[in-house]
Formats: structure tokens, sequence, C-alpha cells
């Protein structure tokens, strides 16, 4: 399991993704689960994944030896809108589904799920999730915020505090807390947390970054929120005595 976030903001994208792959519990790997395709002052496009490694994996794999080949329908650098970037990212997850999906199913789940962030000029930042079956969704400033993976555990404090007004950085830090909260209730999260802040018409990834465990903001955030909680758990009045 894994769990991986995406937040649009008028001011752009937060996304991130842990890195703890789970094949059993003798079986624990640290894989990057968040891609960058990039075309400076162009394009920018976040592919983060969750479910079947080697399904989304080979997705991803595909999607780099086709960046930049001009192949039609293949190359996510001609991509004219995030649009079509969702629905060629789709139809390369039904494709490895088709191929893949019935050698793997008697030895476990092959689906897998993305979600896609990004800008390509012309247009504002956009964030899909693509599911198993290679359709999507795209969020809007109803619904800022988008999940896959284990996502029970972090949904609440998005629900709470993300609003159209929000920053990139106090996104960032939602996130995080988000991260923090999965991972304190599921073994199968864990850190390190790659996290991409990502400014409208920037057109650069460069502020993408690894918090890793020892991070000290990391031990900050963590520590200051869990105090932060239990004070004011304490600042609030007992219940009366009903009934």
């Amino acid at each position: 399991m894994t769990y991986c976030l995406g937040i649009l903001l008028p001011d752009g994208l937060v996304l991130a993704s842990d890195s703890r792959s789970n094949a059993g519990i003798d079986q624990v790997a640290l894989v990057k689960k968040l891609a960058v395709f990039e075309v400076p002052g162009q394009q920018v496009v976040a592919v983060l994944s969750a479910g079947n490694l080697a399904t989304t994996q080979a997705v991803v794999t595909a999607l780099r030896e086709s960046a930049g080949s001009g192949a039609p329908g293949q190359d996510l650098h001609a991509a004219r809108s995030m649009f079509d970037v969702a629905q060629l990212i789709g139809g390369k997850l039904r494709e490895v589904i088709a191929r893949d999906g019935h050698y793997v199913q008697p030895f476990g789940d092959p689906h897998g799920t993305f979600l896609v962030g990004g800008q390509i000029t012309g247009e504002p930042p956009r964030l899909f999730h693509i599911y198993s079956a290679g359709n999507f969704v795209e969020a809007s400033d109803r619904s800022r915020f988008l999940q896959i993976g284990e996502t029970k555990y972090g949904k609440p404090i998005l629900d709470r505090a993300l609003t159209n007004a929000t920053t990139l950085d106090e996104a960032a830090k939602l996130s995080l807390l988000s991260f923090d909260a999965t991972m304190r209730s599921n073994l199968s999260v864990d850190a390190p947390i790659d996290l991409l802040r990502y400014a409208a018409d920037s057109f650069s990834a460069r502020n993408l970054a690894t918090v890793e465990k020892d991070d000290p903001y990391w031990i900050e955030l963590r520590q200051r929120y869990a105090e932060g909680l239990a004070n004011l758990v304490s600042s609030i009045p007992p219940p009366p005595q009903w009934g």
C-alpha cells in the first residue's frame, strides 16, 4: 500500500507521495512513486502511483521511453493539454493491464491508479485521478484534493483545514500532517515523502523535495502538532453529565 495526495489551488499544486512498497511482512522496500516530466518553460507533469508496483512502473517507464519521441498518442511532451495527458496515461494503463493482468491475477491484484497533476502552456494547472479502468476524474474549486492508496487517515485534516484561500506553503504543511496521521495509523505507509510545490505558470519542478525521517522540519512539525492537539484537548471543557 502507499499514500499519494494531490491538492489543486489558485496558486498552483501540491503533490506528495510516500515511498513504502509492501509485498508481505518480510518484503518491504522503498520505491519512488512520484515521477516528473518537464519541458522547461512549457510543461510540467507529475505522475504519482499506487497499486501493483509492476503495473505502475511499467506505465511510467513506457511514458519515459516515449517522451520526446513525437509518437502520436504516446509522447507526453507533445500533449496539448492536461486532459490529453490524462487520456494518454489512462490508455497506457489499459494496455499494461490487458497485456499482463491475466498472468498476474493468480498471484495478486494487477491494477494500479494514478494522480496526474501539472500545467501545459495555455491553460491553468490541473489535477486528475486515473482509475484502474483508465478513466479519470478532475479536481475543481469545489473538490480541491484527490487521494489514492491508503486515503482514510489523512483525509480529515484536509476536510477541516483546506480552503480556496490556502497558500502553497500552508497546503504543504497540511500535506505533511496528512501523511503523519496516515503513518501513525498504518504501517504500510512510510517516509521518505516526495513533496512537490508547483507554482502556477512557473513551468518548473525545482520545488521538489524529499523529506526523510530524520529531517529536522519533519520532526518539529510532528512534535508541535502532537503537542498542540494535546493542549487543545486539555483546554476544552469536559462534556456535561447528560441524562
